[in-house]
């Protein structure tokens, strides 16, 4: 496994683990690698310098690994909260989310939080009937 220190556009630095170099540049490439801030996908990796451990290493050599699943930072314990709340009261509606906006807008649907996904032109045209939306940080910010 490899630690990256990164940073997005926006200047956020976070840090992520890989399996190799070639992971790494293979889901860049795909867009999966995304700031653990703002959910943005242009990120780069910092210079830094590696820490290479060896057998030969002595005491201390098998130091504890840090556990993935756990927030590197109070921000990212912030996202996860704030992440579980909304998904806690919201109604996922998937790929339908700018028409259930819609319909909930116009009173012929009930009343709710809703998460999904739009099309940047479906989520500018709620946006522009007056229809409150926001995008969110992690769900898939292809589609966000």
């Amino acid at each position: 496994m490899i630690r990256y220190s990164l940073r997005c556009a926006d200047d956020h630095q976070f840090e992520s683990w890989f399996g190799s170099s070639a992971d790494f540049d293979r889901l860049k490439a795909a867009g999966m690698v995304s700031c653990a801030v703002c959910g943005g996908t242009d990120v780069e990796k910092e210079l830094m310098a590696p820490q290479v451990k060896t057998k030969k290493s002595g005491e201390g050599a098998a130091a504890e690994t840090p556990s993935l699943s756990e927030p590197a930072s109070p921000a990212q314990q912030a996202l996860r909260e704030l992440r579980k709340k909304i998904e806690s009261v919201s109604d996922n509606v998937g790929k339908e989310f700018a028409a259930e906006a819609r319909r909930i807008h116009n009173g012929e649907a009930p009343a709710r939080s809703i998460i999904g996904e739009a099309k940047p032109s479906e989520a500018k045209a709620l946006v522009d009937d007056g229809i409150p939306v926001a995008p969110i940080p992690w769900y898939r910010s292809k589609a966000n």
